[in-house]
């Protein structure tokens, strides 16, 4: 769909990250986790390209005048980074976006009672909230949020009130463990012993690690790439990623927009 959306609220909850609260129409409560939306970020030809964001989550917006009836909401995260993203963080509440939207594949569920450990870095925990609100349903879940700093650490107790198990790592040790979230990780696998199933979603090089650590135990594993899109529907190709299957003889692309951005991670390839 795409939709005219109202801006609910449009807050910095740490140092250059911003939790945007918009209105949807009714069937953009249908959004599975892991779907994204594209956002023209303005009203102009400056930037020319949407932005993609993915859905952190999906709520009810009840409007404070008598008798008004609630209305579907979402919500995003995003990183103040370059000119759209700092415009957006110009916006207040009413102003108005333009938004395509839910777009992409999102994560599968997997067999319910089985321990899920959630792995997330910067914003890329925010479509591993929603996915974690509906893990909780039915087994356990673990999330790994990791950071170069603390001021990279992000909505940790919306997690905790959902009676996600948190782990925290920071490159700089200014919050949890210092070190890597992969190294975090894998301790909790050590632990385990049994079966688990990984999903995770943040910078390249952490999902590369991730995907490496379940290949070695034989865990299903699926990952949310964070691809440069331009289109968002597979029109322009400006997001393809290597499959498994690609060598420069026998090019195998998979597009991030359309077929994913969730992939299992044994589909894709990790070659440099």
């Amino acid at each position: 769909m795409q939709f005219s959306a109202m801006i609910l609220s449009n807050m910095e909850v740490s140092p250059g990250y911003w939790r945007l609260r918009l209105t949807a129409p009714p069937e953009f409560s249908a959004a599975r986790p892991g779907q994204f939306v594209m956002v023209r970020v303005g009203s102009g030809i400056d930037p020319l390209l949407r932005r993609p964001f993915g859905i952190f989550d999906l709520s009810t917006h009840t409007p404070a005048h008598a008798g008004a009836i609630a209305q579907p909401c979402f919500e995003m995260l995003y990183h103040v980074v370059g000119k759209g993203t700092a415009m957006l963080a110009t916006l207040h509440e009413t102003d108005q976006l333009n938004i395509l939207g839910p777009l992409g594949s999102g994560f599968d569920l997997g067999i319910a009672g089985q321990e899920k450990l959630i792995v997330g870095g910067g914003v890329g925990l925010a479509p591993l909230y929603l996915l974690a609100r509906e893990l909780v349903k039915h087994s356990p879940v673990r999330l790994f949020a990791g950071g170069r700093t603390r001021d990279d650490i992000l909505c940790i107790t919306e997690f905790e009130r959902l009676g996600v198990e948190c782990y925290v790592a920071t490159e700089d040790g200014s919050l949890g463990r210092c070190g890597l979230v992969t190294e975090a990780l894998v301790s909790r696998l050590e632990q385990l012993g049994s079966g688990a199933e990984i999903f995770a979603c943040g910078p390249h090089p952490m999902l590369k690690a991730v995907a490496a650590i379940a290949a070695q135990r034989g865990l299903p594993c699926q990952v949310s790439l964070e691809g440069y899109m331009a289109c968002g529907v597979g029109a322009c190709l400006g997001c393809v990623t290597p499959g498994h299957l690609h060598t420069p003889e026998t090019p195998d692309y998979r597009c991030v927009c359309s077929e994913g951005p969730v992939f299992s991670a044994a589909e894709l390839g990790w070659g440099e």
